[in-house]
């Protein structure tokens, strides 16, 4: 069954199992309908030899210029040409099949002014695996990602290069192999088919969507440690959150109690009357950092289902409107939030890995978890990496989006740098699942030491999956094989879904 798209019920989730699951579209009648009229009151306008950006016109300090006739469709593979000037690796296959479908959906709104053939070729792209390559860099998100989309234009001319079936081909051949027959731009189809910021849409659309998930499994690991060091859970009692009113805290200490149910590592005696703001915060941070996903959800929200273009077509009125609806700014601000969001609950996780380490605030484990301390340095130097990752972070937390950069002859004098801003919020979510991972591992140690008093079914359940990948350290060893696969099991969710069918589904 496909996902049909109509421009308006776009969610994360469909952009996951199309980008990630190869989940077929198709495209909904009225949409096509939609798409049709908006190209019939272009072609009207350009027999009229009215005068269009980017249809008739150059574009940025060249859209003064008027092009003939002649000129017109020739211009089109030459806009897409001149700004394929991208550098860098190739982006993930999923983030490029996020952001054509990101595109596709702003086209079925019909105010593009494409031909119906363009949207029809990028479906039968995404429908046969036909990925374009597309260069990580380039982008200062303004006028649309304009470099990495323009990429992603050349395949359907049959030029450039895609993936297909696992090798990389000259994009004419990948198409062919695909059976997608190619096409030549006519008048506006190639600047409608890049004129969005619809990589930052489809990579923040990815990053939410793992976000979301990352925040759960930074409730479990807390609820790990708060266990092994028999915290004073007061600071979690739902009166306590509902008396002030944030929701996301509400459903942080909701998601922790539920977790440590049943806990016999939190009934020992010697609990102190207040813990440090480490534990005892722990809802007020990680509650902040689900408020924010939330908002940055919607904001994405809105953008994949929005009419991203310029300019902007109104064929019930007969109307062409030039704007700024390419402006990244939108998701540039909600992908900044979310990138400080989680390296505030990383800062949390390595003060409590640190926590588990030292004798003087570990009440009662060993030295750096090990039972020869001094001899050996148990999982001391994990601490390390963990305050490293937190530190690269807090660099990469540094807003891009305030960092314009004017282009275009400064025509285009603000721009949005919400393709750094995406690039940079991905980076800090891989660093966030190797510091949990630190911390899981820290925490399975330290249930080692409390034996044989019990943990609570859920944190048990994730002591089990920790096991099956990293054995207890009775002796050093080196340590990096053992944080790397954690990061994956952490970034697989597979901790998450065991302690979900063992507690019930997290909030």
């Amino acid at each position: 069954m496909s996902i049909q798209l109509d421009g308006y019920d776009l969610t994360i989730e469909k952009v996951v199992k199309v980008a990630r699951d190869n989940e077929r579209i198709s495209i909904h009648p009225e949409a096509i309908e939609r798409i049709k009229k908006c190209r019939n009151l272009l072609e009207d306008k350009i027999k009229k030899k009215e005068i269009m950006y980017g249809v008739n016109t150059g574009i940025g300090e060249l859209s003064e210029v008027v092009l003939t006739q002649e000129q017109v469709e020739e211009y089109q593979r030459y806009l897409i040409y001149s700004h394929a000037a991208g550098y860098g690796k190739p982006l993930p296959v999923e983030v490029v099949r996020a952001a054509i479908l990101s595109r596709i959906n702003c086209h079925c709104h019909g105010h593009s002014g494409l031909r119906p053939v363009v949207v029809e070729t990028l479906k039968e792209m995404l429908n046969k695996g036909v990925t374009p390559v597309v260069c990580e860099k380039g982008s200062v998100g303004a006028c649309g990602d304009l470099s990495p989309m323009a990429q992603m234009a050349l395949v359907p001319m049959g030029e450039g290069e895609a993936f297909y079936k696992g090798e990389r081909l000259p994009g004419k051949e990948a198409m062919e192999k695909a059976g997608i027959p190619t096409i030549v731009y006519e008048a506006r189809d190639g600047l409608a088919t890049i004129n969005g910021s619809n990589v930052i849409a489809g990579m923040g659309a990815l990053e939410i969507y793992d976000a979301e998930r990352w925040i759960k499994n930074a409730e479990i690991v807390a609820a790990m440690t708060l266990e092994v060091l028999n915290a004073n859970m007061k600071a979690y009692d739902e009166r306590l959150h509902k008396v002030r009113g944030y929701p996301g805290a509400v459903e942080a200490s909701e998601n922790i109690r539920r977790i440590t149910e049943g806990s016999e590592l939190l009934t020992q005696k010697g609990k102190k009357v207040q813990d440090c703001y480490s534990l005892r915060s722990t809802p007020q941070v990680m509650g902040s950092a689900r408020d924010a996903l939330k908002w940055a959800r919607s904001m994405l929200e809105i953008e994949l289902n929005g009419a991203a273009d310029n300019p902007t077509f109104f064929p019930d009125e007969d109307l062409v409107l030039t704007g700024a609806n390419f402006q990244g700014t939108p998701m540039a601000f909600a992908l900044e939030l979310l990138g400080m969001a989680i390296t505030t609950v990383c800062v949390l996780s390595e003060r409590r890995t640190n926590r588990l380490m030292n004798p003087h605030l570990s009440m009662g484990l060993p030295a750096f978890l090990t039972k020869g301390a001094g001899m050996f340095s148990g999982l001391m130097l994990s601490q390390y990496t963990a305050g490293a990752l937190v530190c690269e972070n807090r660099i990469l937390s540094h807003p891009a989006a305030t960092g314009s950069i004017p282009a275009a002859a400064d025509q285009e004098d603000f721009v949005s740098m919400g393709m750094t801003t995406a690039l940079k919020t991905r980076n800090i979510i891989d660093n966030a699942h190797a510091v949990l991972g630190i911390e899981f591992m820290a925490g399975a140690q330290a249930i080692d030491f409390r034996k044989p008093i019990k943990p609570s079914k859920g944190i048990q359940t994730a002591y089990n999956v920790i096991r099956k990948y990293v054995e207890k350290l009775e002796e050093d060893r080196p340590l990096f094989d053992d944080i790397n696969k954690l990061k994956e099991v952490v970034e697989s969710n597979e901790i998450l879904e065991a302690v979900e069918k063992a507690v019930g589904q997290l909030k």
